[in-house]
Protein backbone atom coordinates (compact mmCIF):
# COMPACT_ATOMS: atom_id res chain seq x y z
CA UNK A 1 0.00 0.00 0.00
CA UNK A 2 1.44 3.42 -0.90
CA UNK A 3 2.09 5.82 1.99
CA UNK A 4 -0.84 8.28 2.25
CA UNK A 5 -0.05 11.99 2.13
CA UNK A 6 -2.38 12.88 5.02
CA UNK A 7 -0.68 10.95 7.84
CA UNK A 8 -0.66 12.63 11.24
CA UNK A 9 1.58 11.62 14.12
CA UNK A 10 -0.77 10.66 16.97
CA UNK A 11 1.38 8.77 19.47
CA UNK A 12 4.22 6.38 20.18
CA UNK A 13 4.51 2.84 21.49
CA UNK A 14 5.69 2.72 25.11
CA UNK A 15 5.90 -1.06 25.42
CA UNK A 16 3.96 -4.29 25.72
CA UNK A 17 0.68 -4.79 27.55
CA UNK A 18 0.24 -8.30 28.86
CA UNK A 19 1.64 -11.45 27.29
CA UNK A 20 -0.54 -11.81 24.17
CA UNK A 21 1.10 -9.14 22.01
CA UNK A 22 -0.92 -6.06 22.90
CA UNK A 23 0.99 -2.75 22.79
CA UNK A 24 0.72 0.40 24.92
CA UNK A 25 0.56 3.70 23.04
CA UNK A 26 1.01 7.16 24.55
CA UNK A 27 -1.40 9.36 22.56
CA UNK A 28 -0.37 12.92 21.74
CA UNK A 29 -3.92 14.10 22.45
CA UNK A 30 -5.78 14.15 25.73
CA UNK A 31 -8.30 11.46 24.79
CA UNK A 32 -6.84 9.14 22.16
CA UNK A 33 -10.04 9.21 20.08
CA UNK A 34 -8.17 9.17 16.76
CA UNK A 35 -6.26 6.05 17.78
CA UNK A 36 -9.40 4.33 18.99
CA UNK A 37 -11.40 5.06 15.83
CA UNK A 38 -8.90 4.33 13.03
CA UNK A 39 -8.68 0.73 11.87
CA UNK A 40 -5.40 1.18 9.99
CA UNK A 41 -2.33 2.59 11.70
CA UNK A 42 1.06 3.43 10.23
CA UNK A 43 3.98 2.34 12.41
CA UNK A 44 7.59 3.31 11.68
CA UNK A 45 9.38 0.25 13.04
CA UNK A 46 11.32 -1.29 11.39
CA UNK A 47 10.21 1.08 8.59
CA UNK A 48 6.97 2.96 7.95
CA UNK A 49 4.23 0.46 7.12
CA UNK A 50 0.50 0.00 7.60
CA UNK A 51 -0.88 -2.35 10.22
CA UNK A 52 -4.46 -3.31 10.95
CA UNK A 53 -5.65 -2.42 14.44
CA UNK A 54 -7.80 -5.33 15.65
CA UNK A 55 -8.86 -4.08 19.10
CA UNK A 56 -8.13 -1.04 21.23
CA UNK A 57 -9.23 0.52 24.48
CA UNK A 58 -8.23 3.24 26.91
CA UNK A 59 -6.14 2.12 29.87
CA UNK A 60 -5.25 4.90 32.32
CA UNK A 61 -3.60 7.63 30.21
CA UNK A 62 -2.65 5.31 27.35
CA UNK A 63 -4.31 3.34 24.59
CA UNK A 64 -3.71 -0.40 24.52
CA UNK A 65 -4.19 -2.24 21.26
CA UNK A 66 -3.90 -5.59 19.54
CA UNK A 67 -2.33 -5.26 16.11
CA UNK A 68 -2.38 -7.69 13.19
CA UNK A 69 0.90 -9.62 13.02
CA UNK A 70 2.00 -8.80 16.56
CA UNK A 71 1.73 -11.93 18.69
CA UNK A 72 3.41 -12.39 22.01
CA UNK A 73 5.07 -10.05 24.45
CA UNK A 74 8.45 -10.07 22.66
CA UNK A 75 6.90 -8.88 19.38
CA UNK A 76 5.07 -6.10 21.23
CA UNK A 77 8.23 -5.05 23.10
CA UNK A 78 10.10 -4.90 19.78
CA UNK A 79 7.78 -2.02 18.76
CA UNK A 80 8.74 0.09 21.80
CA UNK A 81 9.64 3.60 20.63
CA UNK A 82 7.84 3.29 17.29
CA UNK A 83 5.71 6.24 16.28
CA UNK A 84 2.08 5.74 15.29
CA UNK A 85 0.43 7.76 12.54
CA UNK A 86 -3.06 7.64 11.12
CA UNK A 87 -4.70 9.27 8.14
CA UNK A 88 -6.25 12.66 8.89
CA UNK A 89 -9.32 11.51 6.96
CA UNK A 90 -9.82 8.76 9.58
CA UNK A 91 -10.07 11.18 12.53
CA UNK A 92 -13.52 11.23 14.20
CA UNK A 93 -15.84 14.06 13.15
CA UNK A 94 -15.94 17.08 15.45
CA UNK A 95 -18.64 19.54 16.43
CA UNK A 96 -18.57 22.96 14.74
CA UNK A 97 -16.78 24.64 17.65
CA UNK A 98 -14.08 21.95 18.01
CA UNK A 99 -10.73 21.71 16.25
CA UNK A 100 -7.90 19.27 15.90
CA UNK A 101 -4.60 20.94 16.72
CA UNK A 102 -3.06 19.70 13.48
CA UNK A 103 -5.69 21.71 11.57
CA UNK A 104 -4.72 24.96 13.32
CA UNK A 105 -0.99 24.79 12.59
CA UNK A 106 -0.10 27.17 9.76
CA UNK A 107 -3.17 29.41 10.16
CA UNK A 108 -2.55 33.15 10.15
CA UNK A 109 -3.34 35.01 13.36
CA UNK A 110 -4.67 38.59 13.37
CA UNK A 111 -5.95 40.75 16.19
CA UNK A 112 -9.34 42.44 16.20
CA UNK A 113 -7.81 45.54 14.60
CA UNK A 114 -6.64 43.43 11.66
CA UNK A 115 -2.92 43.50 12.54
CA UNK A 116 -1.07 40.38 11.43
CA UNK A 117 0.50 38.79 14.53
CA UNK A 118 2.02 35.74 12.89
CA UNK A 119 1.30 32.12 12.09
CA UNK A 120 0.41 29.24 14.41
CA UNK A 121 3.60 27.19 14.62
CA UNK A 122 2.40 24.76 17.24
CA UNK A 123 0.11 24.33 20.23
CA UNK A 124 0.82 23.17 23.74
CA UNK A 125 -1.29 22.19 26.70
CA UNK A 126 -0.59 23.82 30.04
CA UNK A 127 -3.04 21.58 31.89
CA UNK A 128 -5.82 24.16 32.09
CA UNK A 129 -6.22 24.84 28.35
CA UNK A 130 -4.35 24.74 25.04
CA UNK A 131 -2.02 27.59 24.10
CA UNK A 132 -1.38 28.82 20.57
CA UNK A 133 2.34 29.24 19.84
CA UNK A 134 2.35 32.05 17.29
CA UNK A 135 5.53 32.68 15.31
CA UNK A 136 5.81 36.41 14.63
CA UNK A 137 6.92 37.70 11.23
CA UNK A 138 10.61 38.58 10.91
CA UNK A 139 11.97 41.29 8.62
CA UNK A 140 15.00 40.34 6.56
CA UNK A 141 18.22 40.85 8.48
CA UNK A 142 16.49 41.05 11.88
CA UNK A 143 16.65 38.46 14.61
CA UNK A 144 13.49 36.44 15.21
CA UNK A 145 10.95 37.93 17.59
CA UNK A 146 9.88 35.79 20.53
CA UNK A 147 6.82 33.68 19.87
CA UNK A 148 3.45 34.84 21.17
CA UNK A 149 1.74 32.46 23.57
CA UNK A 150 -2.00 33.00 23.32
CA UNK A 151 -4.39 30.98 25.50
CA UNK A 152 -6.85 29.11 23.28
CA UNK A 153 -9.92 30.21 25.25
CA UNK A 154 -12.99 32.21 24.24
CA UNK A 155 -11.77 35.30 26.08
CA UNK A 156 -8.86 35.67 23.62
CA UNK A 157 -9.68 33.57 20.55
CA UNK A 158 -12.64 35.23 18.88
CA UNK A 159 -12.98 33.29 15.60
CA UNK A 160 -11.36 30.39 13.82
CA UNK A 161 -12.04 30.34 10.09
CA UNK A 162 -10.38 27.23 8.72
CA UNK A 163 -11.61 27.91 5.19
CA UNK A 164 -9.93 31.35 5.20
CA UNK A 165 -6.97 29.91 7.21
CA UNK A 166 -7.38 32.72 9.75
CA UNK A 167 -7.69 33.02 13.53
CA UNK A 168 -8.85 36.34 15.03
CA UNK A 169 -7.75 37.07 18.58
CA UNK A 170 -8.13 39.75 21.23
CA UNK A 171 -4.35 40.14 21.64
CA UNK A 172 -1.61 42.64 20.85
CA UNK A 173 1.85 42.03 19.41
CA UNK A 174 3.54 43.49 22.48
CA UNK A 175 1.78 41.23 25.02
CA UNK A 176 4.23 38.86 26.63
Amino acid sequence: MPIPDDLVLVGHVTGAYGIQGWVRIRPYSSDGDALLSAKTWWVDKPELHDVEMLQSKLHNDEVVARLMGVSGREAAEALKGATVQIRRSHFPALDNDEFYWVDLIGLAVVNERGEHLGVVGDLMDNGAHPILRVEQPVAEGEKPAPELLIPFVDQFVKTVDQAARLITVDWEADYS
